[in-house]
């Protein structure tokens, strides 16, 4: 009787094979959840960061057009670093009919520059848009 109950008591103790078994399902699980999230967070700082960078070369190229870069109606094109090709786009701008007869001695442009880099398969980009005003004799004759 002694030998039934200590037997009894063995099996009783343990894990079985199955409760293992879905332990370690829920584990994988979770760490696949919890890695998941985390590649996505790197890869989200990564695109971050270049969308950071190239906001600072087009407003660098906004600050540098009527100064470094002509301006007058055109294009201008460059690279920043070896990543970010940048384009600036200089154009005639008439904010209203008859705006040339009003406004003698004043052009109006707009300057849109826009930023591009590879992320991948694909092409990311950022543009930055403002008008500028040169007077006749005046910064970026």
């Amino acid at each position: 009787m002694r030998s039934d109950r200590r037997q009894r008591d063995v099996r009783q103790s343990g894990y079985t094979l199955i409760e293992v078994l879905v332990a370690f399902m829920i584990l994988a699980l979770a760490l696949t959840v919890l890695l998941r999230i985390f590649s996505g967070g790197l890869r989200n700082v990564s695109v971050s960061s270049n969308y950071a960078t190239a906001t600072l070369i087009a407003e660098s190229r906004l600050a540098a057009t009527g100064i470094d870069i002509p301006l007058t109606p055109g294009e201008t094109a460059g690279t920043e670093g070896e990543r970010f090709k940048w384009t600036v786009n200089v154009q005639d701008y008439e904010p209203w009919p008859g705006y040339r007869a009003t406004a003698k001695g004043v052009d109006a442009y707009r300057v849109t520059v826009t930023v591009e880099w590879p992320n991948g398969d694909n092409t990311r980009s950022v543009g930055l848009s403002t008008i500028r005003l040169r007077s006749e004799g005046g910064i970026g004759s």
